[in-house]
């Protein structure tokens, strides 16, 4: 998630900072874990709704190796992947986000992930019963999305990551296509999208990079790499704060194998 803050090149003139500009190694972990993730929120509850759609529909075990995609400090997009999933990886650039999901998998994940993960059992019963077994699939890989490897995977999942760190509307599609190409010919994709939001503070804190994005400019990034693209809105969520977003846009797709 992020804000539009233009930094200022020539005197009077605009310029969209990018993905590079910010330190991602200081994101304030603790402080966005409060703001979002304490308690399960309604847009928490349509994105597991959204996801487990797809989960449910891949036998238990089927797919050798998936992906989260700037995996962040949220945990529910990788307990979601438990049941198909043999080996998750969780690739993220942030030193302080490896470092609370290191913590989360060697030491136990923190008691407020319990109700997420209860809520994502009870819409796929194939998950372990025990959260602890979900998440010893999981592997913290350093790196992000311009480090994957073409056709890795056989399944990714991407959760307000490629709008979030950057003001450039042409890294946004760069960082989507790298994503896309993540996943073999013929493997599934599934993500969500902060709609419309510019670049944010977390806590009155940093100010970080974000690129306003709509339903019609998720279309047309992952249209032509793609088949059975669904796209899906959901309304703004008052509970969570404002950082000036109007919504979230959710995704499932299969790459295109003539991609």
């Amino acid at each position: 998630m992020s804000v539009r803050a233009h930094g200022q090149g020539a005197p009077g003139t605009p310029t969209h900072r990018r993905n590079a500009d910010a330190d991602w190694d200081r994101w304030p972990v603790d402080a966005y874990l409060d703001e979002n993730y304490r308690r399960i929120h309604p847009s928490d509850a349509a994105v597991i709704r959204h996801h487990a759609g797809l989960y449910r529909t891949l036998a238990p075990g089927s797919v050798a190796r998936s992906l989260e995609c700037g995996a962040g400090p949220n945990l529910y997009p990788l307990m979601q992947a438990a049941a198909a999933s043999r080996r998750i990886e969780a690739v993220e650039p942030g030193a302080s986000n490896i470092s609370y999901l290191t913590r989360q998998l060697r030491d136990g994940p923190d008691p407020h992930w319990a109700a997420f993960y209860a809520l994502c059992r009870d819409l796929d019963p194939a998950l372990p019963a025990r959260l602890s077994d979900a998440l010893a699939r999981v592997r913290v890989v350093p790196g992000s999305a311009r480090t994957l490897r073409d056709g890795l995977y056989d399944l990714a999942s991407m959760n307000f990551v490629a709008e979030s760190v950057t003001e450039d509307l042409g890294e946004f599609a760069a960082l989507c296509r790298a994503f896309i190409r993540s996943v073999r010919p013929g493997g599934r994709l599934v993500a969500a999208f902060m709609e419309n939001m510019p670049s944010y503070r977390i806590a009155s804190g940093t100010r970080w990079p974000a690129c306003p994005v709509g339903a019609g400019t998720v279309h047309d990034v992952f249209a032509p790499y793609t088949e059975n693209l669904r796209i899906t809105r959901v309304r703004k969520d008052p509970t969570l704060p404002d950082y000036g977003d109007t919504g979230m846009v959710l995704l499932r797709a299969v790459r295109r194998k003539a991609a």
